[in-house]
């Protein structure tokens, strides 16, 4: 499984290049590197060539890609039509064509998540490099596959529970229209299997979140005060969506800058911008992302013994950060981002006893 490393970061052209020479730096090392990136020319002007909807090798052990929306989305409309194929006795959209398909808000998203889990399912690449919007969309991008579970969590068990759940389940009238209608039985239990093969599908996308050796991000930013700032309000999202930070890339040659107080314990790495072409002493600057990425902070911690939940929460107060628990799990709300906590069986349904804000850290007791 190949390792997915974004950029986060106000500064989107340093993002970019950044994002290049890292793809670089290892691609020298060996490993088979896939550069993915958005349609716009951002990329293609930095590599100085031409990126399509398909990977194509720049350089050795190096492959780039153009996250087409328009063509991603309507080659995964012949796989929603295969899958109606599959549950449906008389198609309904099969004369709906990819082609004549708009692009929805959010729809980039997805799609380019699923993209890369399509292209890290595929084995051919170790590390696949996101060059996204690097801001807080890409972030709940990657956190896609926690906030879709909740969703199926809590909805899937309210319509088993509801009149209309139970009236498909057992009602004589009903299952007749809807043998008629499907090509399966749908009874309670053949409703819930799609939806236990969702979940288990979002689950590996969450394994892969909370895993840095298998996802993890940089914050890449100047010394410029507003570029600092948002840097550590990123900083405190990501921990919320649950991807780990490894360190920060400070885009500037004076070394008088100093910014390890305003990311502790995250380290600081100086690179040095790309100058008149020359892209080797950035490449050279750049650090260990894996090792880096090994030793930083957990976004969250369960210890189930001490019946406590530890949340790293970076770049944020106590003023700023909600705890709620109006159901089976936690809820914590910070930076206009809502997470909602899936508490394993010793916990889940337990009343909260007490919470403290301490050190960038939220603990909670049970």
């Amino acid at each position: 499984m190949a390792l997915i490393l974004t950029f986060l970061g106000k500064n989107g052209t340093g993002r970019s290049k950044i994002a290049i020479a890292a793809a670089q730096f290892l691609a020298n090392q060996g490993k088979r590197v896939l550069l993915a990136g958005l349609a716009d020319p951002t990329l293609p002007i930095l590599l100085g060539t031409s990126l399509s909807a398909d990977p194509e090798q720049i350089a050795p052990n190096l492959e780039a890609v153009q996250f087409q929306v328009s063509v991603m989305l309507e080659r995964n409309w012949e796989e929603v039509k295969k899958l109606e194929a599959q549950y449906l006795r008389t198609p309904i959209i099969q004369d709906v064509y990819g082609q004549e398909l708009v692009v929805l808000p959010g729809m980039d998203n997805a799609l380019a998540l699923n993209a890369i889990r399509e292209y890290d399912a595929s084995g051919k690449y170790d590390v696949i490099i996101y060059d996204g919007t690097g801001d807080i969309f890409t972030l709940r991008m990657l956190g896609m596959p926690e906030s879709l579970s909740w969703y199926i969590r809590r909805f899937r068990q309210l319509l088993a529970n509801s009149d209309l759940g139970k009236a498909i389940s057992e009602s004589p009238l009903i299952q007749p229209v809807i043998t008629s209608l499907f090509n399966v039985n749908w009874t309670a239990e053949n409703f819930a299997q799609p939806a236990n093969q969702i979940n288990n599908f979002l689950d590996q996308g969450k394994a892969a979140l909370a895993n840095p050796t298998r996802a993890c991000g940089f914050l890449v930013t100047t010394a410029d005060s507003i570029d600092v700032a948002n840097a550590r309000y990123l900083w405190g999202i990501a921990q919320q969506v649950g991807l780990t930070v490894g360190g920060i890339i400070l885009l500037s040659a004076d070394t008088s800058n100093n910014l390890s107080t305003e990311f502790t314990p995250l380290p600081v790495t100086m690179v040095p911008d790309v100058s008149s072409g020359n892209w080797q002493p950035m490449i050279d600057a750049l650090p260990n992302f894996v090792e880096q990425a090994a030793k930083a902070p957990k976004p969250i911690e369960i210890d189930v013994h001490n019946k406590q939940v530890r949340l790293f929460l970076p770049g944020f107060d106590k003023k700023q950060v909600k705890l709620t628990q109006s159901g089976p799990e936690v809820t914590i709300e910070a930076g206009d981002h809502r997470r909602n906590i899936f508490l394993p069986p010793a916990l889940s349904g337990k009343p909260i006893t007490g919470a403290k804000f301490q050190n960038s850290y939220l603990i909670i007791s049970f």
